[in-house]
């Protein structure tokens, strides 16, 4: 799985290093380490434990090594894997070919191409109804919008788009693997968004043309936001957005 590569080519860049900081927000999640770089992580917030403590051992994470925490990722914990996503992301260090640049304007998008989006992302939704045939939207809980869909009707309509745009957040719940495997048709696949790692070797050979994530510039601003509830819109700011053109 996607995961299991990462870590594993995570691990060589997480010997020797701390975490320094940790914060659970209800929109994401950041992990900080000692010796520099900030991750982030979409938090499952709707999918955490019930009860006073959602993270079983919070108070203890800060001083782990990177490592440890990454290895998070594995586990069955919706917490949990968000905080192994951004330890892994806190951890990457951005390819010399990504550029700063409106994904806009890098997603290859034809007037007759039918277009897959799982998660909802609203500034891409007005520009890909005007460049495209079709679009259609994947959301685990639909709000009834034009062309939105349940997300387990993704099997079924994804292998029919031309254009798919999977959101980084599919890497914290694992689901990212399957979705890939019902998307070998298009020509042109997207995983965007803060919770995206760059690391272009783990997703070119899987079909992947373009990475779109962040890379955190001002830490304290983000961990102000993130622990305040806020999410891109907020620490946007905060942030460079980075695309890698894969093919």
């Amino acid at each position: 799985m996607i995961v299991d590569e990462l870590l594993e080519r995570m691990a060589p860049k997480a010997e020797g290093r701390t975490v320094s900081t940790v914060c659970v927000g209800l929109a994401y999640t950041a992990v900080c380490l000692e010796e520099g770089g900030c991750g982030l992580a979409y938090t499952f917030h709707e999918d955490a434990g019930e009860g006073c403590s959602v993270v079983k051992e919070a108070g203890t994470l800060a001083g782990r090594s990177a490592g440890e925490l990454a290895r998070w990722v594995k586990t069955l914990d919706a917490t949990s894997m968000a905080l192994g996503v951004a330890t892994l992301n806190a951890l990457v260090e951005p390819p010399a070919e990504a550029r700063e640049a409106d994904v806009t304007e890098l997603i290859r998008v034809s007037p007759t191409d039918v277009v897959g989006m799982v998660g909802y992302f609203a500034p891409l939704v007005g520009v890909l109804r005007e460049r495209a045939a079709r679009l259609h939207i994947f959301e685990r809980r639909p709000r009834d919008l034009a062309g939105e869909h349940p997300d387990w009707t993704a099997p079924v309509l994804l292998p029919e788009c031309d254009v798919v745009i999977i959101s980084g957040a599919t890497v914290i719940n694992r689901t990212i693997d399957a979705l890939l495997a019902h998307a070998t048709e298009a020509r042109e696949i997207v995983i965007l968004g803060a919770s995206t790692p760059l690391v272009p070797e783990v997703f070119a050979a899987r079909g992947v043309t373009l990475l779109s994530g962040v890379q955190v510039r001002d830490v304290d601003r983000v961990l102000r936001v993130v622990s305040e509830g806020g999410g891109m819109r907020r620490f946007s700011d905060a942030v460079r957005k980075l695309s890698v053109r894969l093919r």
